[in-house]
C-alpha cells in the first residue's frame, strides 16, 4: 500500500463527511476503506490505525489548535508588556530615590545612609546583583578600611535583601549564593593583596545574611492570618521539605564555585568554607526552627486542602551607584556596632 496516498485519500474524504458526530464520520470512513483500500476494519493493521487517528485528530482538533496559538500568542504579548512596564517601575524607583539624594545632597552623612539603605529596600536588586556586589566589594577596597568586616556586612545585606523579594526556594537560594560569590571571586582574584579576606568575608556574610532570611520568615509565618497560609499552602509544603536541605545547599554550593575556581583560589574558598564549618549548626537550627513552625500552622488547613527583569542598557551604571551606597550602608553599620 502507498501510505502518502492512503493518508492523502483519508483525510480528503474525512473533511468531505456530512455526518453529525465523530463516531459517524468514522463509520463512513472505515466503510470508504473498505470499498477503495480492500481494508476491512476487523483486519486493520497498526499502521494504518495510526495514520488513521492522527489524521483524524489533526482534522478535528485544527480549530482548538489555532485557538490555542492565538492564547499563547495573546499571553506572551501580555508577558512583553508586563516586562516593559516592570521595566519602567523599576526606572521610576530610581529616578525618585535619585530625586531624594538631590534634595538631601546638604545633608548628614546618616541621612544619606538611611536612604541609601530604603533604597536597597525598595528596588529589585536579582537583576543586578553581580554587579552591585562586584561594585560594592570595589568601594571597600578603594577605602582600605575595616575591609574583612564590611564585606562580610555587604554580603549579609545584599543576601538577605534579594532573598526577601521572593521565596526562599532551594532553587532561589542557589541562584543568589552564586550570583555573590561570583562576583565575589572574579574581584578576590583581581586584588591579590586581599583575595582571602574578600572570600572568607563574603562566605560568612552569606550564611548569615541567610540565617536572617530564614528567621524573618518564621517570625512572619507566626503572625501570618489563617486565610493567607491557606492561600499559600502549596508553596508552603515544597518549602517545608526544601529548609530541611538548607545547610546541604549552602555546602554544595560553595564547592561547586571551588571547583569551578582557579587553584589558589580554590585553596582559599575550601579553607573559608572549613573554618565556618560549625557555624552552619545556627542554620540548621533556624531551618529547623522554621520548619516546626510551619508545620504546626500548616496542620490547622492541611485537611481542607487537597491540593524581574529590571533593566539591561542601563544596568552596569545603576548597579555601580548603588554598590558604592551599599557600602556606605554597610559602613554605617560597623560604625554603630564599635561605637
Amino acid at each position: 500500500m502507498d501510505y502518502e496516498k492512503f493518508n492523502r485519500d483519508i483525510r480528503s474524504i474525512y473533511k468531505k463527511s456530512r455526518a453529525s458526530n465523530t463516531e459517524n464520520k468514522l463509520d463512513y470512513l472505515f466503510t470508504h476503506i473498505a470499498d477503495e483500500w480492500q481494508v476491512d476494519k476487523n483486519d486493520i493493521s497498526m499502521q494504518i490505525l495510526k495514520d488513521l487517528s492522527e489524521s483524524v485528530i489533526d482534522i478535528e482538533t485544527s480549530t482548538l489548535y489555532d485557538e490555542v496559538d492565538e492564547l499563547l500568542a495573546q499571553k506572551e504579548r501580555i508577558e512583553r508588556q508586563i516586562e516593559r512596564k516592570s521595566d519602567e517601575l523599576q526606572n521610576s524607583k530610581y529616578l525618585i530615590f535619585n530625586a531624594f539624594e538631590s534634595a538631601l545632597d546638604e545633608s548628614s552623612e546618616h541621612t544619606l545612609s538611611n536612604l541609601h539603605q530604603i533604597k536597597l529596600q525598595s528596588v529589585d536588586l536579582f537583576d543586578i546583583l553581580g554587579e552591585m556586589v562586584e561594585s560594592a566589594i570595589v568601594t571597600t577596597l578603594e577605602k582600605g578600611n575595616d575591609i574583612e568586616e564590611t564585606i562580610e556586612e555587604l554580603a549579609k545585606e545584599f543576601t538577605y535583601d534579594t532573598l526577601n523579594e521572593g521565596s526562599l526556594s532551594n532553587i532561589r537560594v542557589r541562584k543568589v549564593m552564586n550570583t555573590i560569590l561570583d562576583a565575589t571571586i572574579d574581584v578576590a582574584e583581581a586584588s591579590s593583596n586581599h583575595t582571602e579576606d574578600i572570600i572568607k568575608a563574603t562566605i560568612k556574610g552569606i550564611r548569615a545574611g541567610l540565617i536572617r532570611s530564614i528567621g524573618k520568615f518564621k517570625q512572619q509565618l507566626l503572625y501570618m492570618p489563617r486565610e493567607e497560609r491557606q492561600k499559600l499552602y502549596g508553596e508552603f509544603t515544597v518549602l517545608k521539605e526544601e529548609l530541611f536541605q538548607t545547610d546541604t545547599i549552602f555546602e554544595q554550593v560553595v564547592q561547586s564555585q571551588a571547583n569551578n575556581a582557579s587553584s589558589s583560589t580554590k585553596t582559599i574558598i575550601e579553607k573559608s568554607a572549613k573554618e565556618i564549618k560549625y557555624d552552619l549548626e545556627e542554620l540548621m537550627h533556624i531551618s529547623k526552627e522554621t520548619v516546626d513552625v510551619m508545620k504546626d500552622k500548616l496542620s490547622v488547613i492541611e485537611d481542607k486542602i487537597k491540593d524581574s527583569k529590571v533593566m539591561r542598557s542601563d544596568a552596569a551604571k545603576e548597579a555601580k551607584r548603588m554598590g558604592i551606597q551599599a557600602w556606605s550602608v554597610a559602613k554605617n553599620a560597623l560604625d554603630k556596632i564599635k561605637k
